[in-house]
C-alpha cells in the first residue's frame, strides 16, 4: 500500500515503538516521552504513521502493538485542552478519512488472526466514537457487509466481530436485511468461530435495539438458540455464556422458547440423573424417594486418562454455564419461568446434585485448614450453592421449597456424608429467599437439622452449624423465640467438639443466634456458653496442643456478641474475661496476631457497654492506656484492620463511660477528624482502555464512557468516622462543644458525598446533635445555623434518592425544633418551600407514571414498585412533619395527602408473598 507519511517519520516511529516494547524501564519511559512530544507537535502525522505501521510492520507483535497503541492514544483526554477533548477531536477531516482507509485495509488484508482481532477492536472504538460525534462511517458498513459474503471464514468472523463491537453500524438499516445477514452467520456450516461471532453480534444488536426493532427481530431468537445443540462441549460453554447478558436484560425474548430450552438445558445441568417427575399443583411431591442418584454409577465414572479429564472439565463448565442461563432468566423474569412446568424443579435438583459433588478425600487437609481459606477452595461447589440461593430469592418459597424438600430429607438420611452435607447447606442456601413460607413448617425443618449435630462426619456437623446460623439470621427472632431449647441443646455441646473447625463454627453460629434473641431467653444458657468459650480462648487445649489462632479469634468475637445480647447480666463473668482480653492486647503485638488483637479490642468495648460504667471503670484506665500505646506505635502497612477497629473501640468506650470519656477527646479526636475529612480516592480511566484491570479494594463504576474506580477502604473509614462523631456528640452532649465547629464544617459538605450513602446518612444524624450541643453551650452562631439550613435545602432541591431524602427532611425537622422557627430566615423559608414543592411534584409524576403502566409490565415489578412507594411514603411522612413544624395548617399539607393517595394499588397478588 502506498505510504501516507514521510519515510523519516516512519523510521523514527519504528525506533520509538521498538523501545516501547523493551523491558528496560528507563528506555521505555524515554520512548513514552518521545511519543507524547511527537503527538503534541504533529498528532495527525504520527497517528497515521501508527496506522500505516499496523499494515507494513514485519512482525505480528509490532502490528498488534501499533493497533493497541493507536486505540489508546486516539481517545485519550488531552490535559491542556477543554474537558473530554481527545486527540481524535484535533484531527482534520482529511486525516480522519485517511486513518479510516488505512484501518479498513488492515482489516481486509491482514493474514494473522491475532492482528486482525486487534484491528477490529480499534475499528470498533473509532466507529463508536465517530458516530457519537456525528460522523458516520459508511465505508466500514459497506466493507463489513461485503466481508460476510467472502469465502474465507476468518474474514467472515471479523465482519461479525465488527457488528458485535459496533451495533450502531446497522441500526439505521432495514431490519430484514440485517436479520438475514445475522442468520446466515449463525448457520455458517464451515466455522464455529463465525457462528460464535454472529451470535455475539445478534446479542449486541438486540441489546441495543429499541422496542420497535425488538418486535421486528423476534425471529432471530430461534436461529440463535439453534446454534447450541450441535456444538461440542469445548465451544458450548462460550456460546451459552454469550446468551446470559441477553437473558438478564431482555428475558421476554426467550419466552416463546422456554419449554424447548428447558428440555435441552436439563440434559446439560443434570448429567448424572434423569429429569425425574415434575412437581405439579395436584401432586407437589411426586415420588418422594426420587431418582436422585449420587455418586455416579461405574459406567459414569471418569476413566483414568488425560483426555477424559479434559472432557469432564469441559462438560462441567457447560453445566455451570447452562445453570447460570436458567438462573439469570429466573432472576430477570420470575413469573415467566414459574409458569414453565419443571423449570424451577430442574434448577433446584441440579443445584442439589452439584452441591453433593464434594471430593471424597481430603478430610485431614480440611481439618487443618484455616476457615478463611474456604472461599478460595476450588474443590467446593460454590456455584451450585450460590445458584440455589439466587433462585430462592428470585422465585420465592412457594416455587422452591416443594422441589427442594422432595430430595433434602433423603439426602440427610443418605449413607454418603457428601449428600448429608449438601442437604444441610441447601437448607442454609434457600433460607433467605423462602423464609416467609419456610416459617410455616419451621418445626419440621428444625427436626431435620438438629440430629445432624451428632453426625459421625465432622464436615456434616460443620454444615449443621452453618445451617443453624443461617436459619437464625433469615428467620430471626422466630426461630430463637420458639425453638431455642432444641437448638441450644445441640449447639452448646458442639462448642467442645473435638475438631477445631467444628467447635469454632459452632461459636460462629452462636453469634447469629444471639443477634435475634431476647435477653431473658439467653440468660439461662449463659454459664455453659461462657465456660466453653473461655475454654476455646485458652492458648493450650486439654491435651497440651497449641490452640488454633482462628479458634481464639472466633471465641473472642462470640464472647463479645454474647455480652452484647445478655447486657448487664454479663457482669458476673466480667472479672474472668476482661483480664484475659487486656493480656491479649498487651502481648499480641506481632503481625501474625493482628486479627486476634483487634478482635480483643472489639470484645473489650462491647463487654464494657454490657456491664456498665461502674463495673468497667476500674479497668477503663488500663484499657485506654493500652489503646493509646497501640495508636501511637508505628503502623504496620499490612495491618488493614487496625485503624477501623481502633475507631470503633474508642466509640464503645465512650458509650460505656458516658461523660467520663471527655478527658480522652484530645487523644481520639485528631485521627477521627482526619478520617472524616478524607477525600474519596478516585481514579478515572477510559472505558475502552485495553490496559484497564480491576483491582482488589477498589469499587468500579461505569459512567458516561468512563471507568470510575473508588478505593473502598478510604470511604468506609470516612463513614465510620462520621458514625463515631454521632456517638460522641450524642453521648457527651455539651462536653463535645470544643469540636462542634470542626464537626459541622465536615458535616455540611458530607451531605453531598455521593460516593458513600452511609456518610451522608451519618451527617444527617449528626447535624441536629451538633445544634443541640451548640444551643446548650451557646457556641452555635446564627451564620452557622443558616449555612446548615442552606445545605439541607439544596439537598431537598436536587436529591433523587427517597431513602436519603427522608433523612434530610427528618434532619431539618429535628434541627428546627432545637433552634426554633425564628432561625429560619425568609429567604431560607422560601427555598425550603420551593424545594418541597419540587419534590412533591416529582413524587406525583412518578406515581402517576406507575399507575399508567400496562398490567403485563406490572407482573414482575409489582414488589419492586410497592417497595419504592413504601420508601416514598416515608419521605411524605417526614415532609409532613416538617411542614407541620412550620405551620400546623400549612397549605402544602393537602398536597402531601393528595400525593400519598396516588400510591400504587398493590391489592392484587403478585405471586409469592415471599422472596
Amino acid at each position: 500500500m502506498e505510504a501516507v507519511v514521510p519515510q523519516e517519520i516512519t523510521a523514527e516511529l519504528t525506533q520509538i515503538l521498538a523501545n516501547l516494547v523493551l523491558g528496560d524501564n528507563e528506555i521505555r519511559a524515554s520512548a513514552e516521552k518521545a511519543v507524547n512530544d511527537r503527538l503534541a507537535q504533529s498528532p495527525d502525522l504520527y497517528l497515521l504513521a501508527l496506522a500505516q505501521f499496523a499494515i507494513v510492520a514485519d512482525t505480528e507483535v509490532m502490528r498488534s502493538f501499533s493497533l493497541v497503541l493507536l486505540r489508546r492514544l486516539l481517545f485519550r483526554s488531552q490535559p491542556s485542552k477543554e474537558p473530554r477533548m481527545t486527540l481524535y477531536d484535533t484531527l482534520p477531516s482529511q486525516a480522519l478519512t485517511t486513518l479510516e482507509r488505512l484501518l479498513l485495509h488492515s482489516l481486509s488484508h491482514e493474514s494473522s488472526n491475532l492482528v486482525r482481532r486487534k484491528a477490529v477492536d480499534t475499528i470498533c472504538d473509532l466507529a463508536n466514537n465517530s458516530m457519537t460525534r456525528g460522523r458516520p462511517w459508511h465505508a466500514l458498513q459497506a466493507q463489513t457487509f461485503s466481508m460476510t459474503q467472502t469465502g474465507e471464514a476468518c474474514f467472515r468472523e471479523c465482519a461479525y466481530r465488527v457488528f458485535s463491537g459496533c451495533p450502531n453500524l446497522v441500526m439505521d438499516l432495514q431490519t430484514d436485511a440485517v436479520l438475514s445477514v445475522f442468520q446466515k452467520g449463525l448457520q455458517d456450516a464451515e466455522s464455529i468461530d463465525v457462528r460464535l461471532a454472529a451470535l455475539r453480534a445478534c446479542v449486541s444488536y438486540l441489546t441495543s435495539s429499541d422496542a420497535h426493532q425488538l418486535s421486528q427481530s423476534l425471529s432471530l431468537m430461534y436461529p440463535m438458540l439453534e446454534t447450541l445443540p450441535s456444538l461440542p462441549n469445548a465451544q458450548l460453554k462460550t456460546f451459552i455464556t454469550t446468551l446470559i447478558p441477553l437473558a438478564s436484560t431482555h428475558p421476554n425474548l426467550f419466552a416463546p422458547h422456554l419449554i424447548a430450552l428447558l428440555t435441552y438445558l436439563r440434559t446439560l445441568i443434570m448429567p448424572t440423573a434423569d429429569s425425574g417427575p415434575t412437581p405439579t399443583v395436584a401432586k407437589p411431591f411426586p415420588n418422594t424417594q426420587g431418582t436422585f442418584t449420587f455418586p455416579p454409577g461405574p459406567d459414569q465414572r471418569p476413566r483414568d486418562d488425560g483426555q477424559e479429564e479434559i472432557e469432564d472439565e469441559e462438560k462441567d463448565q457447560v453445566r455451570k454455564a447452562a445453570l447460570e442461563l436458567m438462573v439469570s432468566l429466573g432472576e430477570a423474569k420470575p413469573q415467566m419461568v414459574k409458569r414453565v412446568e419443571g423449570w424451577t424443579a430442574a434448577i433446584v435438583r441440579a443445584c442439589l446434585e452439584g452441591m453433593g459433588e464434594l471430593p471424597e478425600e481430603g478430610l485431614d487437609e480440611w481439618l487443618e485448614a484455616d476457615p478463611a481459606d474456604d472461599a478460595q477452595d476450588e474443590a467446593y461447589p460454590h456455584v451450585y450453592e450460590q445458584s440455589l440461593d439466587r433462585v430462592a430469592i428470585a422465585l420465592g418459597g412457594k416455587a422452591v421449597l416443594p422441589p427442594a424438600f422432595q430430595f433434602i430429607p433423603s439426602m440427610l438420611a443418605s449413607y454418603d456424608w457428601r449428600l448429608r452435607h449438601a442437604g444441610l447447606m441447601a437448607i442454609a442456601a434457600i433460607a433467605e429467599g423462602t423464609s416467609k413460607v419456610m416459617r410455616v413448617e419451621l418445626g419440621k425443618v428444625v427436626d431435620l437439622v438438629t440430629p445432624m449435630f451428632k453426625d459421625a462426619h465432622p464436615r456434616v456437623r460443620y454444615a449443621a452449624c452453618q445451617c443453624l446460623g443461617q436459619l437464625c439470621t433469615d428467620l430471626e427472632e422466630v426461630i430463637q423465640d420458639e425453638y431455642h431449647q432444641q437448638l441450644f441443646s445441640v449447639l452448646i455441646p458442639t462448642l467442645e467438639a473435638p475438631e477445631p473447625r467444628v467447635h469454632s463454627h459452632a461459636a460462629a453460629a452462636l453469634i447469629n443466634f444471639c443477634e435475634g434473641i431476647e435477653r431473658k431467653t439467653l440468660v439461662p444458657y449463659l454459664d455453659p456458653i461462657v465456660e466453653l468459650l473461655l475454654k476455646m480462648l485458652n492458648p493450650t487445649g486439654e491435651n497440651g496442643a497449641q490452640a488454633k489462632r482462628y479458634v481464639q479469634e472466633q471465641a473472642i468475637t462470640t464472647l463479645a456478641m454474647v455480652a452484647d445480647a445478655s447486657e448487664s447480666t454479663f457482669a458476673k463473668y466480667y472479672s474472668s474475661i476482661m483480664p484475659l482480653l487486656l493480656n491479649v492486647l498487651r502481648n499480641a503485638t506481632s503481625s501474625d496476631h493482628s486479627k486476634l488483637r483487634v478482635k480483643a479490642m472489639e470484645c473489650a468495648g462491647l463487654i464494657a457497654i454490657a456491664v456498665g460504667r461502674d463495673v468497667f471503670r476500674p479497668d477503663s484506665g488500663t484499657l485506654v492506656d493500652i489503646l493509646i500505646h497501640i495508636q501511637n506505635s508505628p503502623v504496620d502497612p499490612s495491618d488493614t484492620l487496625l485503624a477501623s477497629y481502633m475507631i470503633a473501640t474508642w466509640a464503645k468506650i465512650c458509650q460505656a463511660l458516658g461523660t467520663e470519656f471527655e478527658p480522652y477527646l484530645p487523644v481520639v479526636m485528631p485521627p477521627l477528624l482526619h478520617a472524616a475529612a478524607a477525600k474519596a480516592d478516585v481514579l478515572i480511566s477510559d472505558a475502552n482502555d485495553p490496559a484497564f484491570e480491576e483491582r482488589d479494594g477498589w469499587e468500579t463504576v461505569l459512567m458516561d464512557g468512563k471507568i470510575i474506580e473508588i478505593r473502598t477502604s478510604t470511604i468506609d473509614e470516612k463513614c465510620q468516622a462520621f458514625e463515631t462523631l454521632v456517638i460522641y456528640c450524642a453521648t457527651l452532649g455539651a462536653k463535645f462543644a470544643p469540636y462542634l465547629t470542626q464537626s459541622l464544617e465536615l458535616s455540611l459538605p458530607a451531605l453531598r458525598f455521593y460516593f458513600h450513602e452511609g456518610v451522608r446518612e451519618a451527617a444527617c444524624r449528626l447535624i441536629p446533635l451538633l445544634f443541640a450541643c451548640g444551643k446548650i453551650t451557646s457556641t452555635m452562631s446564627p451564620p452557622m445555623v443558616s449555612a446548615s439550613f442552606l445545605q439541607l435545602i439544596r439537598c431537598i432541591q436536587i436529591e433523587t434518592d427517597p431513602s436519603f431524602l427522608t433523612s434530610v427532611f427528618r434532619c431539618f425537622s429535628t434541627a428546627l425544633e432545637v433552634v426554633g422557627l425564628p432561625a429560619l430566615t425568609p429567604e431560607l423559608h422560601t427555598g425550603l418551600i420551593e424545594g418541597t414543592k419540587h419534590q412533591l411534584q416529582l413524587l406525583a409524576d412518578k406515581r402517576k407514571e406507575r399507575a399508567q403502566r400496562p398490567a403485563a409490565e406490572l407482573e414482575d415489578t409489582r414488589q419492586e414498585m410497592a417497595l419504592m412507594e413504601e420508601l416514598e411514603d416515608f419521605v411524605l411522612e417526614d415532609m409532613e412533619k416538617l411542614l407541620q413544624t412550620l405551620d400546623p395548617q400549612h397549605p402544602l399539607l393537602v398536597a402531601v395527602s393528595s400525593v400519598r393517595d396516588l400510591g400504587f394499588n398493590d391489592s392484587e397478588d403478585g405471586g409469592d408473598s415471599d422472596g
